[in-house]
């Protein structure tokens, strides 16, 4: 029984550690994004823009809106997270056992 209860709490804290850094990747990729949607607002409507610069802007914003941005390279620490919560979760329920945890983990992290 006190193994049992080692492991629940174990996973737990697995499971909150990496709630918390998924929350915090998400917040700080949305950061970014925002700040990248400001960049491309470009500068605001009270002032006015050189010729110039209002046919480039205006010839550039199709092809900007047609290609989503890249995705930052945190998107990818997010995404293993999310497998590893979810294998988490499977160990909690005893789906998975210690070794098979251990294993798909092992894929995950590389």
């Amino acid at each position: 029984m006190p193994r049992l209860i080692r492991r629940v709490a174990r996973t737990a804290v697995i499971a909150g550690t990496a709630t918390a850094v998924s929350n915090r990747v998400s917040r700080r990729q949305s950061g970014r994004w925002a700040q990248q949607e400001q960049q491309q607002q470009g500068q605001p409507e009270g002032q006015p823009q050189p010729q110039g610069q209002v046919q480039q802007s205006t010839a550039a914003a199709p092809s900007s809106e047609a290609v989503p941005p890249p995705m930052p390279p945190d998107d990818d620490m997010g995404r293993k997270i999310d497998k590893l919560k979810e294998l988490g979760e499977l160990k909690a329920q005893g789906i998975l056992t210690e070794q098979e945890f251990a294993v798909e983990k092992q894929k995950i992290l590389g």
